[in-house]
């Protein structure tokens, strides 16, 4: 597994083409949630993705953002957090969080992260230390919660 944290002005078309079609078969199409997953925020993000390369070439393997602070919350936000369907199981999603909070702290001054959970993962994050600190509420018909990591 390869680690790349990009810019979204660094990214190249073709990895933000890989970035929005494995958003898009996961958030909309997997979880049959119809919204508008490309946003503004985007452009404002870190990028963190996790590249495996065989004989067939490069494919994505993992991938979340780090909004800045001030654009969504007061703190850094972790977001899109997926691995594809196929493989799952394999430690990924681990991985992936622990490599974007390792980093945050070097990207902003504030070590705190906020992050808004599919209430159903709760569990998943409360592993890395969030703590829920929302009632639950509804985000794009799914049920949702914040949760926040105070170092």
């Amino acid at each position: 597994m390869r680690w790349q944290w990009s810019l979204y002005d660094r990214l190249s078309p073709m990895e933000i083409l890989e970035i929005m079609k494995l958003r898009q078969a996961v958030f909309v199409v997997e979880q049959e949630c119809a919204y508008q997953d490309a946003d503004d925020l985007d452009p404002l993000s870190w990028h963190l993705t996790g590249w495996e390369e065989d004989a067939d070439g490069k494919r994505l393997v993992a991938y979340l953002r780090v909004v800045s602070p001030g654009r969504r919350f007061a703190e850094p936000s972790i977001g899109r957090v997926i691995t594809p369907l196929p493989l799952r199981g394999r430690g990924l999603g681990k991985a992936l969080m622990l490599e974007a909070i390792a980093r945050i702290p070097s990207l902003y001054r504030q070590a705190s992260i906020r992050i808004s959970a599919q209430q159903r993962l709760e569990p998943f994050y409360a592993g890395f230390g969030f703590e829920t600190v929302s009632d639950p509420y509804d985000e794009d018909g799914i049920p949702h919660v914040e949760m926040l990591r105070v170092p």
